[in-house]
């Protein structure tokens, strides 16, 4: 049973939705980058990156926002963790396109929640864990939405890019779904403190790259 003051269902799966207005949509998660660089061909190859991608940037990234939503970090330390986190600035700044983006969203949808932590230009993790205080989710839920996100975002992307079937990602983005779940889980038990060299590459490279379709 739930406690009073928790989320609610449609408002986790909402969190969760690719539509949701942060900015999400133009990040490609280093998955333009790949392409380019011949790393990613097919759903196989595509499948392989967004295992990887779950299991570092997804693990880091919910587990500093579950951080925040369960308070064992306040929003300013969890924005020194996230730095150490992201050896990249590339990924540093993308993170923070992000976070100012679900920022702008939440401020509407929770006005009377305390924002200022945050700062002008917080990290995504942050701000999702701030979200997840703001609505009553649970700290496992909140991972869960992230972890999620980090993988669809770089699955819509690749799609696009390669000119995929749709079914195809759909179909491999549920064969990766007990991952995600292993990967939330994990998350909600405390910090992880990892990186990925590929993907900080990746990001680095896609600074320098004549008339991308994505912002990183």
């Amino acid at each position: 049973m739930r406690n009073e003051g928790a989320a609610g269902l449609a408002t986790v799966l909402a969190l969760a939705d690719s539509r949701l207005p942060i900015g999400g949509h133009v990040h490609s998660g280093g998955v333009e980058e790949a392409v380019s660089s011949g790393l990613l061909r097919d759903n196989a190859s595509v499948e392989l990156y967004l295992r990887r991608r779950i299991a570092t940037t997804g693990l880091v990234t919910a587990s500093l926002a579950a951080a925040v939503c369960g308070g064992a970090l306040t929003p300013e330390r969890a924005e020194l963790e996230a730095d150490a986190r992201t050896p990249s600035p590339a990924a540093r700044a993308a993170s923070r396109a992000q976070g100012r983006g679900l920022l702008r969203l939440a401020k509407q949808l929770w006005p009377h929640h305390d924002w200022a932590p945050a700062g002008a230009r917080p990290h995504l993790s942050t701000v999702f864990g701030m979200v997840g205080l703001a609505c009553g989710a649970r700290t496992d839920e909140l991972a869960g939405v992230v972890v999620y996100t980090t993988l669809t975002g770089a699955a819509t992307a690749a799609q696009r890019l390669l000119a995929l079937d749709p079914a195809a990602i759909a179909a491999g983005t549920m064969r990766l779904a007990p991952l995600c779940d292993r990967i939330a889980e994990e998350a909600a038990l405390g910090l992880a403190a990892l990186s990925d060299p590929v993907q900080d590459a990746l990001a680095e490279r896609h600074l320098h790259r004549d008339m991308p379709l994505f912002a990183s």
